[in-house]
């Protein structure tokens, strides 16, 4: 096993199960690589949509997730300009409080 691979587990329902297997039959696959590929093509059209970017941002924002973490989600560029957005509203917060 490849060191930047990590071993899962997880449940599924069984017609779940059973329709992966049978796609990796007629793909001459395992269930291990259609599994890597609709996670990857679901986290892939997640990035782009708004609404879930808009709730990965806040969760940055909020500091429930790193900067790591919102990398791998939204990709670098997007994820060096929420820090900055970040930045620049930590600062005009703390502007706002420094003028009440």
């Amino acid at each position: 096993m490849s060191s930047n691979k990590k071993r899962v587990q997880f449940r599924a329902p069984h017609r779940l199960i059973d329709r992966t297997d049978a796609l990796a039959d007629v793909l001459g696959e395992d269930r291990t690589d259609i599994l890597v590929t609709a996670l990857r093509e679901y986290l892939q059209e997640a990035a782009h949509d708004d609404a879930l970017t808009q709730e990965i941002a806040a969760a940055y924002y909020d500091d429930e997730i790193s900067f790591e973490q919102l990398k791998a989600l939204v990709g670098a560029e997007e994820a060096a300009n929420l820090r900055v957005l970040k930045q620049q509203l930590d600062e005009d917060f703390i502007d706002e409080v420094a003028d009440a």
